[in-house]
């Protein structure tokens, strides 16, 4: 398994991604599922992480468990918007993609100027793509660089984790099941 790629297709990597823009020839992380369930359902999920990180949440969310149920008006978008505690969103293309960058300045001084990307896939009626491009910044010292392979396997980590559960809760909303 590689730090750098996880589940993603090669086709993928050069998908357009909102933080090319912003912080164009960074290194960049990708990671991806399927989700058994149309791209708009995905994206109301994907939404959810303007209130939760939905991956460990003993770690990411002071131990309290990401909501299972989808909370009302957390799809209505504005760039500035706070997202999972440290991030804020930057960009968005409604039902398509979210952009955020990295802002709590204990955030910024553990990871640096990190941005990432999620960008939605539709590839069938009941089936798309969930692909996310981390953009690393340039580590600014020894430590930063040494340390880089950890915070990547982290991410990879977590990210997984935090994918395939909105991956699930997407096919459970689909399914009338949340």
């Amino acid at each position: 398994m590689s730090l750098k790629v996880w589940g993603t297709r090669p086709e993928e990597t050069a998908l357009a991604f909102g933080g090319d823009a912003v912080v164009p020839g960074r290194a960049a992380y990708y990671r991806a599922v399927d989700v058994h369930a149309p791209a708009s359902v995905a994206f109301r999920r994907l939404c959810q992480l303007r209130v939760a990180p939905y991956s460990y949440d003993w770690i990411d969310n002071r131990g309290r468990r990401s909501p299972r149920a989808l909370t009302p008006g957390v799809e209505d978008l504005a760039t500035g918007q706070r997202w999972m505690t440290i991030f804020t969103l930057i960009a968005f293309v409604p039902g398509e993609q979210l952009t955020f960058r990295i802002t709590r300045r204990d955030g910024r001084a553990l990871f640096g100027d990190i941005v990432v990307t999620y960008v939605l896939r539709e590839l069938g009626p009941r089936h798309c793509r969930l692909v996310a491009k981390l953009h690393l910044p340039e580590p600014r010292g020894l430590l930063e660089a040494a340390t880089r392979p950890l915070l990547c396997a982290g991410d990879l980590v977590m990210m997984r984790r935090q994918l395939r559960n909105l991956a699930a809760l997407a096919r459970e909303d689909d399914q009338g099941q949340v």
